[in-house]
């Protein structure tokens, strides 16, 4: 009491010390908000492309890809790959739209209007807009879709124009690559020599001396080695900013306590289950996984509860079981005898807003209805006239390949609806059902012998860990993360815990799986950050059904990497140079005589009698472009200075020459010439070489 009358005399001061506070804090997240001006995810040639727009050409990406995939939702990976996309694809734009301006490639409104009503429409035109009946592009159905848009939903009227900006976007670039193919010219001499690259042949012998095969203690290497191979090779070793990262990863999985809870409960609910006359809705409220009505044959339930159910009568309820984590309950709703498979033929008729329609369809429900009525009455007069019909009426797809007819089908493969009607509909008739799909005229034209089945209701109650587990597991890696700061200590946790310490190296900025984790994007942004050091343990990640805490073991920014980063990879590369070096001075104290290296070094004279300037080979020792360079540069009869190559260390003799009748064969080097300028072009070369060329900062990281 008496701490609380001395609050209360001190109330003012209070208030204004937690005024002032609070103005404090709000001032100073206003001045951060304010100081924080980039709002750029990235900048191409100078052209920004902010936050705001990513995320909204990211949506409609998302939204495009989630209907493709016929999904509503995408797990954090494929949300990752459609933000890479969206990211390429706006890189892309931008590049490629200056490109473009420059060149005044552009495409006009009569243009599009060709390429969607024309005679000769773009073929993703002609493929939307085919009648599945015919197989011909039907150019009314454009007409009737672009007449009817402003009658659809707002979602359909985006997709239109995005497909329509899609489709000057592919026009535009098919002329920038009609001009770049088109403008290549292969000059007379320059397809001679490529002939001549490609035809003419040397006849060599040649002296080769394997570097494997010296002892590396013949030579010193020194730092000046080093330095004078990186200095020639460094452009090899650009590279972009990737991290090691060594960690460890705290499951969270079920306690002992947990199981043994859930265990009471499966038991608690047992006669519930077992007397309940709502089973659809009682598995909704306490299952897991939701109720399937479907008939299943013997060997089709799980194994535990597979033989006894075919010899229960329906009402019965198993005893529990536990696997996968989870325990589970069945009961047993129905016994019948049914056809295992089926066979039939079918016209669907669909109707506007049907499940997967053609978007060209127009029809309503009402007018799908009465024209399947009238197909069945005279199909039930002639039933052999379904697969004609099928053919001029059906909306599946398929009915303009199979006639209508389905084949044969596993009892409960069709949906429900269809499937029922087949069972219950005799080998002959005709029935009409209706499906989400539609309405179909069916007729059932086999049926394989009938067997006991069962409608089981399957429940599972998933053994999921409690706050106090996820507490105690969270305590663990905290312990890790907290009394741990160098890698040195989080090593020496990491053993004496006996934890298992994972690693993954050359993370980059972009990276959103690690070890099967999705959601791992905190924990890239740490290992990238500024302040985020060699050695440094990390706090404690959340990975959604587990903790990870991590350190990072390496950094690579990016760019040409210093001499001492990559030094230890270099030192194979080094010891080979100085080891050839060491043989070529050797060679070369016995002149440039085959005779006397073969002698005194005890190596034979081999022979590479058909050896082109293109080759992938050079005797047996693999793709040495020294050497064959060097063969194609002596005249005949002379023989070269010791060539220190990738594999050996050669001297070779240029025996003859035989040159090929280029001046006739040159027209054929022509044509392959162009053909792989056209190739590249089509391979979207042109672009990598202006994107390569083009200044973009990827500032990604910092937002996601």
């Amino acid at each position: 009491m008496a701490a609380i009358g001395s609050i209360r005399k001190h109330s003012t001061m209070l208030v204004i010390v937690i005024g002032a506070a609070l103005a404090a804090f709000i001032l100073g997240d206003f001045a951060k908000r304010r100081n924080r001006r980039d709002v750029n995810v990235g900048v191409i040639d100078g052209q920004e492309i902010t936050i705001m727009d990513f995320n909204k050409k990211f949506e409609t990406n998302l939204d495009n890809t989630k209907r493709q995939r016929k999904v509503t939702s995408l797990s954090g990976a494929e949300q990752a790959s459609v933000r890479n996309q969206t990211w390429n694809q706006m890189v892309k734009n931008i590049i490629m739209g200056e490109e473009f301006d420059e060149l005044g490639i552009d495409v006009t409104a009569d243009e599009l209007y060709d390429m969607v009503q024309g005679p000769n429409p773009h073929p993703l035109i002609v493929q939307s807009f085919t009648d599945p009946n015919t197989g011909k592009f039907d150019r009314s159905r454009v007409v009737e879709y672009l007449k009817n848009l402003d009658n659809y939903p707002p979602e359909a009227k985006q997709q239109w124009l995005e497909f329509e900006k899609y489709l000057k976007e592919d026009r535009m670039q098919t002329k920038f690559n009609a001009l770049i193919s088109k403008g290549y010219y292969v000059p007379k001499a320059l397809a001679i020599e490529a002939y001549k690259e490609d035809n003419d042949r040397a006849s060599v012998s040649f002296v080769a001396n394997k570097i494997v095969n010296i002892p590396d203690s013949v030579v010193t290497v020194t730092n000046d080695d080093y330095l004078a191979y990186y200095d020639a090779n460094k452009e090899k070793f650009k590279q972009e900013a990737t991290r090691d990262l060594d960690f460890v990863i705290f499951k969270v999985t079920p306690s002992a306590k947990d199981i043994d809870k859930a265990k009471k409960e499966i038991i608690a609910i047992k006669k519930e289950f077992a007397e309940t006359d709502d089973v659809n809705r009682f598995m909704k409220v306490n299952s897991d996984t939701p109720y399937d009505s479907s008939w299943v044959g013997k060997g089709k339930l799980p194994v535990e509860i597979d033989s006894v159910m075919f010899t229960k009568e329906p009402g019965y309820v198993s005893d529990f079981w536990f696997t996968d984590n989870a325990y589970h309950l069945a009961r047993l709703m129905d016994v019948a005898m049914r056809p295992d498979s089926m066979k039939a033929s079918h016209i669907l008729i669909s109707y506007k807003g049907a499940y997967r329609a053609n978007p060209a369809i127009a029809r309503t429900k009402e007018e799908a209805q009465k024209l399947a009525d009238s197909l069945l009455n005279v199909i039930k007069k002639r039933p052999s006239k379904i697969e004609t019909l099928a053919t001029k009426y059906s909306d599946d797809p398929s009915a303009k390949t199979n006639n209508g007819d389905l084949g044969w089908f596993a009892d409960g493969a069709m949906v429900p609806a269809f499937n029922q009607a087949c069972v219950d509909t005799k080998v002959g008739k005709v029935t009409l059902a209706e499906t989400p799909f539609g309405f179909h005229i069916i007729k059932v034209t086999g049926k394989k012998d009938k067997v006991k089945k069962l409608k089981v209701a399957l429940l599972t109650m998933e053994v999921v860990p409690s706050n106090e587990t996820y507490q105690n597991v969270f305590a663990d890696a905290s312990k890790l993360a907290s009394e741990n700061k160098t890698l040195e200590q989080f090593n020496k946790a990491v053993k004496e815990m006996h934890l298992n310490k994972l690693s993954q190296p050359k993370i980059n900025e972009m990276t959103s799986n690690i070890r099967g984790y999705d959601n791992v994007r905190p924990i890239v942004k740490w290992a990238f950050n500024d302040n985020t050091e060699i050695g440094v343990v990390s706090d404690v990640f959340d990975l959604e059904g587990a903790y990870m805490v991590a350190v990072v073991t390496e950094k690579r920014d990016k760019g040409i990497p210093a001499l001492n980063e990559i030094k230890s990879l270099l030192t194979r590369a080094v010891l080979n140079q100085k080891k050839g070096e060491y043989v070529a001075e050797k060679m070369k104290s016995y002149g440039n005589d085959l005779n006397q290296i073969s002698k005194n070094m005890n190596l034979p004279i081999e022979q590479d009698n058909a050896l082109v300037f293109t080759a992938r080979n050079f005797g047996s020792y693999g793709r040495e472009q020294k050497a064959i360079g060097t063969s194609f540069g002596l005249n005949k009869g002379a023989t070269s200075k010791p060539i220190v190559d990738r594999v050996g260390v050669y001297v070779i003799k240029l025996n003859s020459l035989t040159a090929s009748n280029a001046e006739k064969a040159y027209q054929k080097e022509v044509q392959k010439l162009e053909k792989d300028i056209a190739n590249s072009v089509k391979n979207d070369i042109p672009y990598r070489a202006v994107e390569k060329a083009t200044d973009i900062t990827d500032n990604r990281i910092k937002f996601f």
